[in-house]
């Protein structure tokens, strides 16, 4: 027999919630730690760490919307960032951001239909002496070319 991904869910978000024994001042840690785990917040969360924490339902979701860290829909193993700054924009960022479009099949604010990859660009990363810089996950790859974003990819399970 299956087990309903919402049961699951559930489980995990039970799981985090009794390490914080409803310290509300302990939400933004919270809705962090079950964004991790989870990739997303689904609704039925916000609504269990509002009740445990006793904080207002409209409080959790002021939050969740307010910072860009936190998401309202699935997002996928890797986060495939692509700076469009100024230092990675004049290398090259917008011809990388187009490949890995192509490569990937969606745009920026989306998410693969495999989960696999979502893709988002930011302003800036920080690191403009290696652009143009694409990060998938945690890893930075800098001084990128285009033949290189197909195999940077492919190298993710």
């Amino acid at each position: 027999m299956a087990t309903d991904s919402n049961d699951v869910n559930v489980k995990k978000i039970n799981h985090i919630l009794a390490q914080y024994k409803g310290e509300s001042n302990l939400l933004i840690q919270v809705l962090l730690e079950v964004q991790k785990e989870l990739r997303w917040l689904p609704k039925e969360g916000l609504t269990r760490i509002s009740q445990e924490l006793n904080v207002p339902l409209r409080q959790v979701y002021h939050a969740v919307t307010f910072y860009k860290a936190f998401s309202l829909v699935p997002k996928g193993k890797y986060t495939v960032t692509v700076c469009m700054g100024t230092a990675c924009h004049v290398r090259g960022a917008p011809r990388i951001l187009d490949r890995v479009e192509r490569v990937l099949d969606i745009n920026p604010g989306e998410t693969t239909p495999d989960f696999k990859f979502s893709l988002e660009t930011v302003n800036c990363l920080g690191c403009c002496a290696i652009g143009p810089v694409m990060v998938v996950g945690d890893d930075y790859h800098g001084k990128l070319s285009l033949d290189q974003v197909k195999l940077t990819l492919d190298s993710y399970d």
